[in-house]
């Protein structure tokens, strides 16, 4: 997708704001339609820090719904083209068949624990990197885990939107 300025997101109608932004959090464009209400934006700061408010505001089931909208790292089925270049630039698309076997491990212990995905912002991490968060991350409790989810889907957004937003 191409640059769009905030001057630009600002003069567009609901339908396109939410179609270019939909997708900053992951098939969730709840997150977009929420923030169109609060435009015009002053910066890609403000349109950011807007986003995560509607999702900080947001209830626990509807965060919820936010985590379980998020792929398995490493599985490379049925994810958006975002999250699909994230994930290539973090190697997960090369990994070996003893570190993808050891992924779908993690994955699945983590997934059967705390009843969503592991989230983590990937890019510019190596496989190593992410194994060993996700290891780590898995002796969390319920409550930290969330909490820390949901900071990673806010690093998530922040990429993407700096990468699709200038000023």
């Amino acid at each position: 997708m191409e640059e769009i300025t905030v001057e630009e997101l600002n003069n567009c109608r609901k339908a396109e704001f939410v179609e270019t932004l939909g997708q900053i959090y992951e098939h969730s464009s709840w997150v977009a339609e929420a923030a169109w209400s609060d435009s015009p934006f002053e910066s890609v700061e403000e349109l950011q820090d807007c986003m995560q408010r509607v999702v900080d505001n947001a209830s626990r089931d509807k965060k919820r719904e936010l985590l379980l909208a998020h792929p398995d790292l490493g599985d490379q089925t049925e994810i958006t083209d975002r999250s699909q270049k994230e994930q290539e630039s973090a190697g997960l698309d090369d990994l070996s068949p003893s570190q993808y076997e050891e992924f779908q491990r993690l994955n699945e212990a983590y997934r059967e624990k705390f009843g969503f995905p592991f989230i983590m912002a990937v890019k510019g991490q190596s496989p190593n990197d992410i194994q060993d968060a996700m290891e780590s991350r898995i002796s969390n409790s319920e409550a930290e885990e969330f909490r820390d989810a949901i900071a990673e889907v806010h690093a998530i957004a922040e990429i993407r939107i700096n990468e699709l937003v200038v000023s």
